[in-house]
């Protein structure tokens, strides 16, 4: 009879441990915040990414932040742009694939993979933010709509702590073949972390002409296209400069 009551006090203490243990756990592994934004107007945008991770601020310093996400084929990142903003180490990007035809318009192009690094934000501890130039690609004439719709999922959050001891109960390993910035020259370990977004999707309106319009866009082309090259090669002949041709026997 003491034995069974023994045996139950010692199951009543661990399962009040694990329950305490779960609590913890529960309380150091909050959800992160991601906040997406697409700025400007036009075809030509940039895609403003925040996000605040619900850890404290220890386990935050000294890790690598990325937001990985998948361009749809209406939207590109110019990799030529992008090799000159990080050589002025204003943004720092790696896409898959890195070959990008920047002319393809949507219906001939495909999705776009971008993990983009974040910067730590000086004004929260936890906070991350990296913006991104994006260009829409030129869509099909529509029957009766003049702007396409190109939806932007919520990004993946990545946290890359390759100096720092990681909470395992709150961040699950992920598939990254990327270095963490500035830590490593070759691949380290990804984790991802569960987030809640703010806004789930962003959508870019692209204009796009009307069908009906085909006739008249094909006219006003072939006469622009006319007198253009009549202006050109009037002005050759009247202000060009042409030497005489000899022929010696």
């Amino acid at each position: 009879m003491a034995g069974g009551r023994r045996w139950g006090e010692a199951l009543l203490r661990a399962g009040l441990a694990a329950l305490l243990c779960a609590l913890h756990v529960q309380a150091a592994c909050q959800d992160a915040t991601v906040t997406q934004e697409l700025l400007k107007e036009g075809f030509h945008r940039d895609l403003l990414v925040k996000v605040e991770l619900g850890v404290v601020e220890e386990d935050a310093a000294g890790c690598t932040v990325a937001a990985r996400t998948r361009l749809p084929a209406g939207i590109y990142v110019d990799p030529y742009e992008l090799a000159s903003l990080q050589q002025h180490n204003l943004t720092k990007a790696v896409l898959i694939p890195d070959v990008i035809d920047v002319e393809a318009p949507e219906y001939l192009a495909t999705d776009l993979l971008v993990l983009l690094y974040m910067e730590p934000d000086p004004r929260c501890s936890r906070c991350f933010r990296a913006a991104l130039p994006v260009h829409g690609r030129y869509h099909r004439p529509a029957e009766e709509s003049e702007e396409a719709l190109v939806v932007l999922k919520s990004p993946e959050v990545l946290v890359c702590c390759c100096d720092n001891r990681l909470r395992r109960e709150c961040w699950k390993p992920a598939e990254a073949e990327a270095p963490c910035s500035g830590k490593t020259n070759g691949p380290c370990q990804w984790y991802s972390v569960t987030h809640k977004p703010t806004y789930e999707e962003s959508i870019l309106q692209v204009p796009v002409g009307l069908r009906q319009h085909s006739s008249l866009v094909c006219v006003l082309t072939l006469l622009a296209t006319v007198l253009c090259s009549s202006l050109i090669l009037a002005a050759v002949c009247k202000y060009g400069h042409f030497s005489p041709v000899t022929c010696s026997e």
